[in-house]
């Protein structure tokens, strides 16, 4: 018999925030695998460690932060290839994703490669969303109004069109495109409207109307916007 694949969202940051039944299944693991950078660790690894048995059996899937595109199909096709070897020998393979495994996750393109072959189950955990939410201290959305959730990558018009289209946006994956961003807002007159925050709920979270966020943020940083009568932050 094979073993079965586990999707397991680790939450955004914070290791209380893993659901029961991820940490029941990391704390059982006997082969985990993970994304992470090819310097530094994995933050998804480091959510999970104190959970993490010894003597487990790791993958990590190395997909380099360059600012250039990167071949990182490549990475989880030979990430798949070892799973599989894994899964086919018996063992069930715990797969680590920050946040949710399903909304913006890396565990997708195993899924994609892995599924249809072996038993997979996907164990959903506490979004970044929330999470920023939570910190901001302002409702995501409220009533009829329109979420819409954005990657900050997506060009200036696309964005601006997306945005007056919707009451509450969340733009996810600001990074290197938070100045860009900013000056749209700005232009769009929302920036009162916009609160910032990197790394929720995590040792280092910082939390700032979008007028006082730093020159750069890191990958793990979010810019919410709500477009109601109430502005994002009230003293």
């Amino acid at each position: 018999m094979t073993g079965t694949l586990y999707g397991v969202g680790v939450g955004p940051g914070d290791p209380e925030l893993m659901t029961l039944k991820a940490h029941r299944l990391i704390a059982a693991a006997k082969v985990i695998a993970y994304p992470a950078p090819d310097s530094g660790e994995s933050f998804a690894r480091a959510i999970a460690a104190d959970a993490v048995p010894e003597g487990a059996i790791d993958i990590p899937m190395i997909v380099p932060m360059r600012v250039a595109r990167f071949p990182a199909q490549d990475v989880y096709a030979r990430a798949a290839e070892t799973i599989a070897g894994h899964l086919d020998a018996g063992e069930d393979v715990v797969v680590l994703c920050e946040g949710d495994p399903f909304f913006y996750g890396s565990f997708m393109y195993l899924f994609a490669r892995l599924a249809h072959r072996y038993a997979t189950e996907i164990v959903p955990g506490v979004s970044s969303l929330g999470a920023c939410s939570a910190a901001l201290r302002r409702p995501l959305t409220a009533r009829n109004d329109v979420l819409t959730v954005l990657p900050g990558p997506l060009s200036d018009d696309d964005m601006r069109a997306r945005i007056e289209a919707a009451e509450a946006v969340a733009i996810m994956k600001v990074g290197r495109h938070l100045s860009r961003i900013r000056a749209l807002l700005n232009a769009m007159g929302l920036t009162a409207n916009a609160g910032y925050i990197e790394r929720a709920s995590g040792a280092e979270e910082t939390v700032l109307p979008l007028a006082d966020a730093p020159g750069t943020a890191p990958y793990f940083s979010m810019i919410l916007i709500y477009k109601g009568d109430d502005p994002w932050l009230t003293p």
